[in-house]
C-alpha cells in the first residue's frame, strides 16, 4: 500500500470536511439562506478527496458543477468557499460564482464548470502548456459519466491522445447523467472502455474505496509523467442525492440508494484506519470533533463578510 499514515490521516479528515459542508449547505438551501443552485457530492467523497490527493503539488485539476468534495481535496479554505455559496465579497469569486464556480488559480485549481463536458477541452489546453513548459507537471481533468457522451469527452481525448498530452481524463461514473441511467445511453459497460479506440490507457476503480482510488491515480499519474500520453480512469461512485437540490429523486428507488449508502466511502476509510491501527476511536472522534468546529468556523465568516457592493456589478466581467 503507497499511502502513509499520514496522508490516509488528512484524507479522512478533509473526506468528512466534505460531507459535512455538503450536508450544511443543503440544509441552508432549504432555508432559503443560499440562492441559486447547487450539485451535492454527498456519497463521493471517496472519490473526489482521493483523486486530487494522489497529486503532486504544482499540479493542475479541472472540476465539474459537482466539485465541492474535489475543491476540499485540494485543501481549499473552507471559510472563502462558504463565503462564495452565500454570494459574499470574502469569497473565491468575491460572491459572483456561487457553487458552480469555485476556482483557486494559485493551488491549481482550474474552476468548477457549469457547462457539462466544459473541463474536457480546457484541460487538455492546460496539459499542452505543460508540455511546451516541460514544468514536469499534470492535469487531471474530472467530468461525470453523462458528459462522455458529449462530444467534447471525444475530442478532448482524441487530441490528447495524439499529442501525448499529460492529462488524466478522471470519470466519476454515479451511474446517472441528470435522471438518465447509463445504461439506457450507452451500449458499453464502462467508459474506461473506450481509451482503446484512442490508444491509451485506462483504469477501473471503485470510487468507494478511497484508498484504491489514490493508488490507482497515482499508477496513472505517473503514465502521464514519463511521457507516455494521457490515461482514463473511471471511479465507479454513487451520489446519495439528486442530481441538484431540485432533483426529487423520483428516477431511484429508496432501496437502491439505501444499498449504496451500507457501502460508505466515508466509513470503510474510517474502518480501514481503525484496522490498521492508524489512530484509535478516541483519535478519530476527535479529529471529527474538530471538523464540525472547522465547518461552523466557515459559516460565520460567511456570515459575517460583506455583501458585494453595486459599484462591483460589472468588475470581473471581462480580462483587463
Amino acid at each position: 500500500m503507497s499511502i502513509s499514515k499520514e496522508t490516509m490521516l488528512e484524507m479522512y479528515k478533509r473526506m468528512d470536511q466534505a460531507r459535512k459542508f455538503e450536508e450544511k449547505v443543503c440544509y441552508f438551501f432549504s432555508k432559503k439562506m443560499i440562492h441559486g443552485t447547487t450539485h451535492l457530492s454527498i456519497g463521493q467523497e471517496a472519490s473526489g478527496v482521493a483523486a486530487v490527493m494522489a497529486l503532486e503539488e504544482g499540479d493542475l485539476v479541472s472540476m465539474t458543477h459537482r466539485g465541492h468534495a474535489l475543491s476540499i481535496g485540494m485543501g481549499i479554505d473552507l471559510n472563502k468557499m462558504m463565503a462564495e455559496l452565500m454570494g459574499k465579497v470574502t469569497g473565491y469569486c468575491k460572491g459572483k460564482g456561487g457553487s458552480m464556480h469555485i476556482a483557486d488559480i494559485e493551488s491549481g485549481n482550474l474552476g468548477s464548470n457549469g457547462v457539462v463536458g466544459g473541463g474536457l477541452t480546457l484541460a487538455p489546453g492546460a496539459a499542452l502548456t505543460q508540455k511546451y513548459k516541460k514544468t514536469g507537471k499534470i492535469v487531471l481533468c474530472s467530468f461525470g459519466d453523462g458528459a462522455s457522451n458529449e462530444g467534447a469527452f471525444h475530442e478532448g481525448v482524441n487530441l490528447s491522445s495524439v499529442w501525448k498530452l499529460p492529462v488524466i481524463f478522471y470519470c466519476e461514473n454515479n451511474l446517472y447523467g441528470m435522471s438518465t441511467a447509463q445504461s439506457k445511453v450507452m451500449n458499453v459497460e464502462n467508459v474506461a472502455d473506450r481509451a482503446s479506440s484512442y490508444g491509451i490507457q485506462s483504469f477501473i476503480v471503485d470510487g468507494y474505496d478511497a484508498v484504491a482510488v489514490y493508488e490507482t491515480v497515482q499508477k496513472a499519474a505517473e503514465i502521464c509523467r514519463n511521457g507516455e500520453g494521457p490515461v482514463i480512469v473511471e471511479a465507479k461512485t454513487y451520489r446519495w442525492s439528486g442530481h441538484s437540490k431540485s432533483d426529487k429523486n423520483v428516477y431511484r428507488t429508496e432501496d437502491e440508494i439505501d444499498l449504496w449508502k451500507e457501502k460508505d466511502g466515508l466509513k470503510k476509510l474510517r474502518d480501514k484506519i481503525l484496522e490498521l491501527g492508524y489512530a484509535t476511536e478516541e483519535e478519530l472522534q476527535a479529529l471529527e470533533t474538530q471538523v464540525d468546529k472547522d465547518i461552523e468556523d466557515a459559516v460565520e465568516f460567511a456570515k459575517n463578510s460583506p455583501e458585494p457592493s453595486l459599484d462591483t456589478l460589472e468588475e470581473d466581467v471581462y480580462a483587463d
